[in-house]
């Protein structure tokens, strides 16, 4: 392993600029401190920890997604990482990563400024800079609903999507449906993309159609549900699937708007089992993900990755969470 000194040769300069920039130290520039953990990074230097003593840290890092408010989507996978970890002896500490910073400076060079020694990623869209740096980082990383192919320092946890949507399609053909409708956020998402697929693949495995007639995606949920709502029902659509709660919320309210009667003229079922799921009107029928389970999974992945044990994927169980938007089909 490269040494403190190797990279105090390597970019001329003393070993104590070096260690000053690891450190943080105010005497030494930005453009500089940038510049040797970049050095570092690139010549697989790691930092251990000097003393026994010293606090063993990881990190969750926040892109996009609402952890502070205990109703929101993040909160439960926050606390269920936190929980475990401790137990574990590590500290750990939440960074928001706006993609301002993820352009100055690569997840490795960070996490090596931060004496971070592992991380768990929430909330990162496809077009973030680091999800770029994830597929040759060296820092081990745990990435919610987000999958990198072939690193071994990076894994991905979540629900199985393909045995959700299955258990919603076999829920909703028991009840007689066939027209089944699917909507969706930003493709610029892998887990929208993941669940898009599912819901294909689940129409195909039960013989059910599965037409451009009958699907919309759009990146916000009064967008989707303007451009492809009624079309879907125009097309003949008696029951719709939607990629998460608030965009099935948002479908429930219009449909009350509009003076279409859920269950009886179309059946609703969301992906999440979020907080406001069983009281919006009606309670919703959802595919549920335990977040707190989420959480310790991610932990549990994060320490397998520490301890080499190079694992891909950790998908939780699906659950369908029956309630009061799915009826049977009415024949008129």
């Amino acid at each position: 392993m490269p040494t403190i000194n190797d990279i105090a040769q390597k970019l001329g300069v003393s070993k104590s600029t070096v260690s000053k920039a690891f450190n943080g130290a105010d005497d030494v520039s930005e453009t500089l401190r940038k510049k040797i953990l970049e050095t570092a990074v690139a010549m697989g230097y790691k930092k251990n920890r000097v003393r026994k003593d010293d606090p063993k840290k990881l990190c969750i890092l926040i892109g996009t997604m609402d952890y502070e408010n205990p109703a929101g989507f993040g909160h439960d996978l926050v606390t269920g990482f936190e929980q475990t970890a401790v137990l574990d002896g590590w500290n750990v500490e939440i960074q928001k990563i706006p993609t301002e910073l993820q352009t100055q400076i690569s997840y490795d060079a960070f996490m090596l400024s931060c004496s971070f020694q592992g991380a768990f990623v929430l909330g990162f869209s496809l077009s973030d800079p680091w999800m770029e740096h994830f597929k040759t980082s060296q820092t081990p990383a745990v990435l919610h609903d987000n999958y990198i192919q072939e690193n071994p320092s990076v894994a991905y946890v979540g629900v199985n999507s393909e045995e959700g949507f299955d258990l919603a399609v076999s829920h909703l053909k028991r009840l007689g449906h066939t027209q089944i409708g699917y909507l969706g956020g930003d493709a610029n998402s892998f887990i929208v993309r993941a669940r898009f697929q599912a819901y294909l693949r689940a129409m195909e495995r039960h013989n059910l159609p599965a037409g451009q007639e009958l699907t919309g995606c759009a990146r916000f949920s009064f967008e989707c549900i303007s451009l492809h709502l009624p079309r879907l029902l125009k097309n003949g659509a008696t029951a719709i699937l939607c990629e998460h709660d608030q965009l099935a919320n948002a479908v429930l309210v219009h449909c009350m708007e509009s003076g279409v009667r859920v269950p009886d003229d179309v059946s609703v079922i969301g992906f999440d089992d979020t907080a406001f799921a069983s009281c919006t009107i009606p309670p919703l029928t959802t595919v549920r993900q335990d977040q707190n389970a989420l959480g310790r999974c991610g932990y549990y992945a994060l320490s397998s990755l520490l301890n080499h044990t190079h694992i891909s994927s950790l998908l939780l169980r699906a659950k369908l969470i029956e309630r009061n938007s799915t009826g049977a089909l009415k024949i008129f």
